[in-house]
């Protein structure tokens, strides 16, 4: 069981690579207010939603303790991100303030998984 969990967090750290990289490579255009959310941003995020899931079923099923407010927060940070960057994507520019706030909501979801203990 922990090959596939450790299989799961591998695609979980792929996921945010994808969202996090999307942003990234369009924060140029965000400074000339022409970015647009791109496929790989959508994808990323529902890749770690699905593997998020996945991880903590296969964590409670280990008998291991899951802290569900920690859970409970970053499925709400990242169900707002899926929120803006679904139904934005087909957008041609996104205005910089709601690009700016699913940057900022990656990188918040990143710090709790790392600095919440």
């Amino acid at each position: 069981m922990d090959v596939l969990i450790n299989v799961f967090v591998g695609l979980h750290i792929v996921g945010i690579a994808a969202l996090l990289g999307g942003f990234l490579t369009q924060m140029k255009a965000m400074g000339a207010g022409t970015a647009r959310f791109v496929p790989a941003m959508l994808h990323g995020a529902l890749t770690m939603l699905i593997t998020g899931v996945a991880l903590v079923g296969l964590n409670q099923a280990e008998d291991r303790t899951v802290d569900n407010v920690k859970i409970g927060v970053k499925l709400a940070v990242l169900f707002v991100i899926l929120v803006l960057v679904y139904l934005k994507r087909d957008e041609e520019k996104v205005g910089k303030g709601v690009f700016a706030a699913v940057g900022g909501l990656t990188l918040t979801n990143i710090f709790i998984a790392v600095l919440w203990t």
